[in-house]
């Protein structure tokens, strides 16, 4: 039979599958399904989304026969001794199976009105024919479901076995280490089966060796196992991903099994790891030359992660099991393993910025999966902690801090790739809470000018910590709004380095106050009832780099001095005066031709001397409110190095139509919660002596004042109760008792300039001031060091599985054939009822480093908005040591 007369006589088959009722499970027809198919794309191609739809709704029966047929029929052929054999046994038969079940399968998880018969077929208790009665009828049939056969059959034709699922995923992961089929005939091999490393690297010293054929093998497998695990797409909601969790995930992710665990564990992670795309030098190679092998490393990576992030649901019946492939991923401990690790990790995510840093624009290849391996760094942080601390003590943490970086500021205005940044971030705070780690950052950051255009900072000459600074500076002021979820992140971030960080350059040390200067703004802080915890958390650092690191901060404390009426301010501040600024500032923005309401429009903007920009280059301000005096609050006349300060505030963007899936959204709510509780109550706010003050003018009721102050677009009205929440209990102690210990000894001249000779002498001086009884209170017993720890939620648990399976879906999207996609994918999920998060088909544009032509734009649904209830852990190193705390999710 000719191509073109199969493919006809399959087409048929399929219209008959609808059309006629009940076909019996032992008729010859259902050969058809195995045996006319020639590749993955005939399968998807002539078995449409609506053929399979008019199948499941109309003829169920025939539904259920059709996978029963095709799991049988591939444990057959698992079992048989001939196997592969293109007479006996051939292996094309096994393929087709896989390829039938990979096209029908996300169509029974997207149909709701099914869940309870999904249930009852796949994971129900059943009967099966023996192996007698196998090689007899070689179908499988239930025996509850199925017609009644012929010839009665006998007492002990049938056993009980395990669910239809579970035997289904058993086969395939013995087919992922079967002789001739997926790797090669081994010497030592005792069985057909031999769980063997497909590649060296973790747990393999040597190469088993692999030809296309068994690669391509092992792409079919993987994608029918990404499809069985693939259900929690079709689930409503992210947050209830984690705590209902997928049958066929646990049942993997579970396995007691240690041999194939570790074996295939390490042939994944082996796999995804040792691939190196530059192994082509010649530039646009990749324009006419695509590799064959990036969809088996694209299906293994993403495979691997859906099995290390996977959090066993609880039952109500005790400790849920262990998922064994995080357990063993976290007990890896050789070095080289490590740095096995670390040199696929950042040969891969080091492509895109080679890319970009390009002299000949789109002549470098670029990888697709940058994400997903960021996301594997980020497990091997968490449930590693020897990883943890190979990375942070041989100081490559910094290569991930920098990496990190550039992902998250070249997308930080990108709707698509919020997510991306988002994860970005949070690797670093996780990074950030080693002690070692902001140690680390204070040795010179010698390379800078090997950086790509964006996320270079012309003429650097500072440490690792002052780019970090400054590059958190430039995510929050330089994101319009977009990231406002996870501000209370990025200063988290400086928060667990302030305290080791020394010899801050004068340029972040004018970051971190820019961000104090716009976060103490009354535009922002009355914009919502939140924001001040983002101004407590700012002081906090100021206070962490003052109390541990004084004699070594001079730039700092002297930036302080100069701008010392900026926190003098804070602490005098009313709601009436707040008012008053924000009605100059409108008043102002008016008569200068337009018009802005500071409480209403709160985005924290980029200021005019953006580190990343180039100068010249200057970010579009557009509706950005402009602070034209010196200072947020108040106004302090030493300051002759006035710099426009841009005041922050609190915005809604609009989602934007994108081109990759991602669990993003629009922010439109509060500035999330992460941060209470940081202040220090007990340490009292105000220098000794300092009389007490009202944060009302006494000629002003509560009532009035509240109904004279507009409403903010979230329905906030600040009153002086809410005032009196929270203002006393800003941490600015530490600050005024230092500005006023030192104040009196120096001349207001060494203020004026910071280039000028008594500025100079100061700045050299400013370590003497140690002896200062008020300052040495202060330094000579600092409080606990605070760490401000990402924690894992149901909540934030969903928001990761959904950014992964994001990924997957995204990578699948667009159809090998097409431009710009990767050889070998076939659209498993498309035309599918997708639940977990938004597909929006965008309009045609360029490729971009992280997404080819054609993607989609795949937005979180409701999830970005209550990202707010991801919670951050804050606790003092001292009372860790002496306190236990029960493992969170993410913890081996």
């Amino acid at each position: 039979m000719g191509a073109s007369e199969s493919k006809l006589v399959f087409k048929q088959g399929i219209f008959r599958l609808s059309e006629e009722k009940d076909i019996p499970a032992d008729d010859p027809y259902w050969a058809r399904f195995w045996e006319l198919p020639e590749s993955t794309e005939d399968v998807f191609s002539l078995f449409t989304p609506a053929d399979i739809r008019r199948t499941r709704d109309n003829a169920l029966s025939n539904f259920e026969t059709l996978l029963l047929s095709v799991t049988s029929r591939l444990s057959i052929l698992k079992n048989h001794p001939s196997f592969p054999d293109p007479e006996l046994a051939p292996d094309r038969d096994a393929l087709n199976c896989i390829r039938i079940l990979t096209r029908i399968l996300p169509f029974v998880y997207e149909a709701e009105h099914l869940e309870d018969w999904e249930e009852k077929f796949f994971w129900g208790r059943r009967k099966k024919k023996t192996r007698e009665a196998q090689v007899a009828a070689e179908i499988l049939f239930d025996e509850a479901q199925a017609e009644e056969p012929r010839a009665s059959p006998g007492p002990n034709d049938y056993e009980e076995v395990k669910p239809l699922a579970e035997e289904l995923i058993d086969t395939l992961v013995d087919l992922l280490f079967y002789t001739d089929f997926t790797i090669p005939k081994l010497p030592t091999a005792k069985s057909k089966v031999s769980y063997s490393i497909w590649q060296s690297g973790v747990g393999c010293n040597t190469s088993m060796g692999s030809n296309k054929e068994l690669e391509n093998n092992r792409c079919e497998i993987i994608r029918l196992l990404l499809t069985l695990t693939g259900k929690a797409m079709y689930m409503p909601s992210a947050g209830l991903l984690p705590v209902q969790g997928v049958k066929a995930i646990t049942y993997i992710a579970t396995c007691p099994d240690k041999q194939a665990v570790l074996t295939l564990l390490c042939s994944l992670l082996n796999t995804a790891i040792k691939y190196n795309p530059a192994s082509w030098r010649v530039p646009y190679d990749h324009v006419v030359w695509k590799d064959p092998k990036q969809i088996l490393v694209i299906y293994c990576l993403q495979f691997l992660l859906v099995l290390l992030l996977y959090p066993i649901p609880e039952d109500g019946r005790g400790a849920p099991p262990k998922n064994y492939y995080r357990h063993y991923f976290g007990r890896l401990h050789r070095p080289q393993d490590f740095q096995f690790l670390v040199d696929g990790m950042t040969r891969i995510l080091n492509q895109p910025m080679q890319a970009t840093n390009s002299y000949l624009p789109g002549s470098q290849k670029t990888v697709k999966w940058a994400p997903e391996m960021m996301m594997l760094f980020w497990e091997a942080l968490q449930c590693n902690k020897r990883f943890r601390s190979f990375i942070i003590d041989s100081n490559r943490s910094h290569d991930f801090v920098i990496l990190c970086l550039f992902y998250a500021i070249v997308y930080k205005s990108d709707p698509s790739q919020q997510g991306v940044v988002r994860m970005c971030i949070f690797i670093t705070q996780t990074m950030s809470v080693e002690p070692n780690f902001g140690k680390s950052l204070n040795k010179k950051f010698e390379a800078q000018e090997t950086l790509p255009q964006s996320i270079r900072i012309p003429g650097f000459r500072g440490s690792y910590a002052d780019y970090l600074i400054m590059s958190v500076h430039t995510l929050i002021t330089g994101s319009k709004g977009k990231l406002t979820a996870v501000y209370p992140a990025l200063l988290a971030i400086i928060n667990n380095i302030a305290a080791y960080v020394e010899n801050l350059s004068p340029a972040a040390c004018s970051k971190l106050l820019q961000l104090f200067s716009s976060m103490s703004a009354p535009s922002f802080l009355l914009a919502n009832e939140t924001n001040h915890v983002l101004l407590s958390s700012v002081l906090e650092s100021v206070n962490a780099l003052l109390e541990h690191q004084f004699t070594k901060n001079s730039c700092l404390v002297y930036a302080i001095l100069k701008h010392r009426r900026r926190f003098e301010a804070v602490r005098e501040f009313t709601l009436e005066s707040g008012q008053q600024e924000i009605e100059r500032q409108n008043e102002r923005r008016k008569s200068e031709g337009g018009s802005y309401d500071f409480v209403s429009s709160p985005v924290l903007s980029a200021s005019e001397d953006d580190p990343h920009t180039a100068s010249g280059a200057r970010s579009p301000l557009g509706r950005i409110p402009e602070e034209h005096s010196p200072f947020a609050i108040g106004g302090d006349d030493s300051d002759d190095e006035q710099e426009e300060q841009k005041t922050p505030a609190q915005s809604s963007p609009s989602v934007q139509s994108s081109r990759r899936p991602s669990i993003s959204s629009a922010v439109d709510e509060s500035v999330p919660l992460q941060l209470r509780g940081m202040s220090e109550k007990a340490r009292g706010k105000m220098p000794a002596g300092q009389p007490s003050f009202s944060r009302q003018n006494s000629m002003t009721s509560q009532s009035s004042m509240s109904a004279a102050f507009p409403t903010t677009p979230s329905g906030f009205t600040p009153t002086v109760a809410w005032l009196e929440s929270w203002l006393p209990d800003l941490p600015l102690h530490t600050i005024l008792t230092i500005i006023s210990a030192i104040m009196p000894h120096i001349p207001e001249s060494a203020l004026q300039s910071t280039s000028s000779p008594e500025a100079r002498t100061l700045i050299t001086n400013i370590p003497s001031f140690a002896e200062e009884p008020m300052i040495q209170s202060i330094i000579s017993e600092p409080p606990p060091t605070r760490v401000h720890s990402f924690e894992w939620s149901a909540l934030s648990m969903g928001w990761y599985e959904s950014l992964l399976w994001g990924f997957i879906f995204s990578s699948e999207m667009v159809v090998g054939s097409a431009s710009g996609a990767t050889p070998g994918t076939v659209g498993v999920w498309n035309g599918t009822g997708i639940k977990l998060f938004k597909v929006q088909e965008a309009a045609a544009q360029g490729p971009t480093l992280l997404a080819p032509k054609g993607a989609v734009d795949a937005v979180g649904s409701n999830l970005v908005q209550r990202i707010g209830n991801l919670s951050l852990r804050r606790a003092s190193t001292q009372d860790s040591q002496n306190s236990s705390r029960a493992p969170s999710v993410r913890e081996v």
